[in-house]
């Protein structure tokens, strides 16, 4: 694999960062979309079965809303792109947890069922995974960007310490 010098590392990793987002959102978006379409009840415990997950009319307006996120992030790109991936990674996976919870215990107001509880923790992990690449690890190239931001602000921290070390003595 041959290193494009005239693309730089921040691009590239945008790159990723906008296709994960970008494609996971309108996966999302196209989910909530078709249970819309065929009008759910608001808050069905029961929900119906579209594309092999269980859904009510709640379900696909946060699967809507997110999907816009993480579009709207793609569009953004860059580094807001890598943080929304992130955190809606973890909600997913949160979700995931939660839900699993109340199918059994609770009120099941998303009408989750085994199938979404896996595919929230799929998806959630994917997304995170869109999201940290490249910013996240022990071995950064020295052009990524995460890590030149973090050398900066390390480097702004011993510059107070320093001062401030120095106007004690």
């Amino acid at each position: 694999m041959e290193h494009d010098a005239k693309r730089s590392a921040e691009r590239r990793l945008a790159a990723v960062h906008r296709a994960g987002a970008a494609l996971t959102g309108l996966v999302l978006i196209g989910f909530g979309v078709a249970g819309l379409m065929i009008r759910l009840p608001l808050f069905d415990t029961q929900g119906e079965v579209i594309a092999g997950l269980s859904t009510n009319g709640a379900l696909s307006f946060v699967s809507v809303a997110f999907g816009s996120l993480l579009v709207g992030a793609a569009v953004l790109g860059g580094a807001f792109a890598s943080t929304v991936c992130t955190a809606v990674g973890l909600l997913f996976v949160a979700s995931g947890l939660a839900n699993l919870y109340l199918m059994g215990a609770g009120p099941n107001i998303l009408a989750f069922s085994m199938p979404n509880v896996v595919f929230s923790f799929v998806v959630g992990l994917m997304v995170m995974t869109f999201g940290m690449y490249g910013r996240v690890s022990g071995g950064l190239p020295e052009d990524n960007p995460y890590r030149i931001a973090r050398e900066r602000r390390r480097e702004r921290r011993n510059r107070r310490r320093d001062a401030a070390v120095g106007a004690a003595g």
